[in-house]
C-alpha cells in the first residue's frame, strides 16, 4: 500500500493537517500533510515513502512516546493536530559478531505473550511491560508460573510473618529449603534405572558406572 491508496482510504470526514518530520541525523526538517486521526502503521508507511526510510528500522517518536503499530493485537490509532512535531529515528542494525548474526539469538531471550492468552493477561502484559518496564526475563517468570504455585507464593508471604513473630524464622525458612527440594524430585516412570544401585532391584547400576569391581576387573585385564 503506497501513499495515494493510504489516502484515498481514510476517513472522508477527517481533516488534513501538517505536521513536522524532524529526522535524527543530518537531515534537514520537512513538512507532510496527513490525515488528523491515522493509524501507527499507515502514518509510518507514509513517512518511509515519502522520505525513502526503511520501515523496518522505522521508530517514530511522538509527545516524548515512542508510538507502536499494534496493542493488545490491535491497530493504534493516534490523533494529530496541525504543527505537531514527530521525530523520525532509523534504528541502526546492530553489528554482526564473529562472523554470524545474533539476532536470532536476542530474540529468544525477547518474552512475547501467546496470542491465544486471555484478555486479562494481555492486559496484565501491557501494563507490566509498557507501563512498569519490567525486563523479558521477569515477564516470562511471572506468566510462567500456574495459577496453584502464584497461590503458594502469596500463601508463604502471609505466613512469613507470623512465623517471624512466634521466633519460628530460621525454621520456616529451612522447612522452606526442604519442601522445595522434596517437590522437585520428580518421578521416575515405570523401567526407570535409579543412579544410585541402592534404590534399584538386586542392586542394578547404570551402564557404564565406575565403581571399584570394574577397577579391579581392569587392573586385572591390564587395561590399566
Amino acid at each position: 500500500m503506497d501513499r495515494d491508496d493510504i489516502l484515498e482510504d481514510s476517513n472522508p470526514s477527517v481533516g488534513m493537517v501538517e505536521i513536522v518530520l524532524k529526522t535524527i541525523g543530518p537531515a534537514r526538517p520537512s513538512r507532510l500533510r496527513v490525515p488528523s486521526s491515522i493509524k501507527v502503521c499507515d502514518l509510518r508507511r507514509l513517512i518511509a515513502s515519502n522520505d525513502n526510510l526503511p520501515i523496518d528500522n522505522l521508530r517514530l517518536i511522538l509527545r516524548g512516546n515512542a508510538l507502536c503499530d499494534v496493542k493488545n493485537e490491535a491497530d493504534v490509532q493516534i490523533q494529530l493536530n496541525d504543527g505537531d512535531c514527530l521525530i523520525v529515528a532509523v534504528k541502526p542494525k546492530p553489528p554482526v559478531k564473529d562472523g554470524f548474526d545474533n539476532d536470532d539469538e536476542d530474540d529468544d531471550l525477547k518474552f512475547r505473550l501467546p496470542r491465544s492468552s486471555s484478555r486479562w493477561k494481555k492486559r496484565l502484559y501491557s501494563f507490566l511491560h509498557d507501563n512498569l518496564k519490567l525486563p523479558d526475563i521477569l515477564l516470562m517468570l511471572i506468566f510462567n508460573l500456574s495459577l496453584k504455585a502464584w497461590m503458594i507464593i502469596i500463601m508463604w508471604f502471609i505466613l512469613a510473618p507470623l512465623a517471624h513473630r512466634w521466633d519460628l524464622g530460621p525454621l520456616y525458612i529451612l522447612a522452606t529449603g526442604f519442601c522445595l527440594i522434596l517437590f522437585n524430585l520428580g518421578k521416575r516412570q515405570a523401567g526407570d534405572i535409579s543412579a544410585y544401585s541402592i534404590f534399584n532391584e538386586d542392586f542394578r547400576e547404570l551402564p557404564g558406572t565406575l565403581n571399584a569391581d570394574r577397577l579391579d576387573r581392569d587392573i586385572r585385564a591390564g587395561q590399566f
